[in-house]
């Protein structure tokens, strides 16, 4: 079963996307407070379902409005995605992936795990 991990830090706090298996899925900022930190996970739960994908790896892609996943390819030429909220902040990243296909994957992950996920609070 998949599950959000939430790590504290000198900084605040940060989380976690996990698959059943382990792997990280998706990973997101650090916030100042474990009860912000939680906000942005119901967030993700909320968002990632109905969000669409903006492919910014295709020419003349199609832009689409917030909450959306967006899909671009970095510096190294991996492809990644990171997952906006409504006000266009980003919520959480994704791993580089070595393929296009892999990185829709994680994303086809994120919709059918993030509601479900349960959440685990890790101690310092």
């Amino acid at each position: 079963m998949a599950k959000f991990v939430i790590k504290p830090s000198g900084a605040g706090f940060s989380f976690s996307l996990k698959a059943g298996n382990g792997q990280v899925i998706a990973t997101s900022q650090t916030y100042k407070t474990l009860a912000t930190c939680k906000k942005g996970i119901a967030s993700v739960q909320r968002t990632a379902p109905v969000a669409p994908i903006e492919n910014q790896t295709e020419e003349d892609f199609a832009v689409e409005k917030n909450p959306k996943f967006e899909v671009y390819n970095d510096k190294a030429g991996k492809a990644r995605f990171r997952l906006k909220a409504s006000n266009g902040q980003i919520i959480v990243t994704g791993q580089a992936y070595k393929s296009l296909k892999s990185c829709l994957n994680g994303i086809e992950s994120i919709k059918k795990n993030a509601p479900v996920a349960e959440i685990e609070t890790l101690e310092e």
